[in-house]
């Protein structure tokens, strides 16, 4: 039988604050991702890897020529999983991968919407974001936002990648109104579902996200950085939650709203980021999440893109 899924491995930290997420992709093999995927899964291998290193002369734009090299790879792996029928899986490191497999998409042929399951949205930019590090501005690259490095933002056959219109927003715990990317997300008139909404009722605010994310007509990434969630529930994360308020998801929210969110006709990719093994303290920290993530994927035929 033919695989319905395609597994890309990005083992890189480069838009990171330190190294970590260059293990990740090994860690979430190890883990069992193949075999939780229904339908069986094809591993297409990685793309060269890149462990951060200090960057003294971009400070704003740490290692922003290896981020773009490694998101470009990263286009070309995605795009030649589209082009075997399959549905993307792609595994990192940080999340400045999604721009890659966005670019990759557009490469193709196919225009993607993206659904951003973050605990921030990432729309920081250069000029924004003193301490360099570019998995915070991923989202700001896509859509070229005024200061973006033009090596990242480029990456793709077109520029900007995305448009404001074409993004939902999912589960930030970000502070409230006065915090910057809350006050970006209104002014972008980007839809967005806090975390609080989803601790309401994790399966109302996902129905309403995928109700979003299909109004835009497009076969839509699923972005998920793994600061999502809640780090004193599932230490996973590169830079770990505070476990105060406002606190992230449990991974059983997480589940819920992926069961709704990947059940979409639309749902054409995942992309798994930010997870620093080094952080869990055992092996069933990530099996448990592996095994989560593949209980709420779709077994259905792969979305024509």
């Amino acid at each position: 039988m033919d695989a319905a899924w395609g597994i890309v491995g990005v083992p890189s930290s480069a838009g990171a604050h330190t190294p970590g997420l260059e293990k990740g992709p090994a860690a979430i093999r190890r883990a069992g991702l193949a075999a939780v995927l229904a339908g069986g899964a094809e591993d297409h291998g990685d793309v060269a890897a890149f462990r951060w290193r200090p960057d003294r002369e971009r400070p704003n734009a740490k290692n922003v020529g290896a981020v773009a090299r490694v998101a470009a790879e990263t286009a070309d792996a995605v795009a030649g999983v589209l082009a075997r029928a399959q549905r993307p899986v792609v595994i990192g490191g940080d999340c400045s991968i999604t721009v890659g497999v966005v670019a990759g998409f557009v490469r193709h042929g196919t225009a993607p919407a993206l659904l951003y399951v973050d605990g921030g949205p990432d729309l920081f930019t250069p000029m924004t974001r003193a301490n360099g590090n570019l998995d915070a501005m991923g989202t700001a690259h896509l859509l070229g936002l005024p200061g973006c490095a033009p090596e990242l933002a480029g990456i793709g056959p077109v520029t900007p990648l995305l448009h404001p219109s074409d993004i939902v927003s999912y589960g930030d715990a970000l502070a409230g109104d006065d915090d910057p990317e809350r006050r970006l997300l209104d002014e972008l008139r980007i839809p967005y579902v806090t975390a609080a909404e989803v601790h309401a009722d994790a399966t109302t605010a996902a129905r309403r996200a995928r109700t979003a994310i299909e109004a835009t007509g497009r076969p839509f990434v699923l972005h998920l950085d793994v600061d999502v969630l809640s780090f004193v529930d599932v230490p996973l994360a590169d830079v770990p939650d505070s476990g105060g308020d406002p606190a992230g998801l449990t991974l059983a929210e997480l589940t819920a709203s992926l069961a709704v969110l990947a059940a979409s006709p639309r749902f054409a990719a995942l992309v798994l980021t930010e997870i620093n093994p080094d952080h869990a303290p055992d092996d069933t920290v990530l099996r448990d999440f592996v095994a989560a993530i593949g209980s709420a994927l779709p077994a259905a035929a792969v979305p024509r893109v």
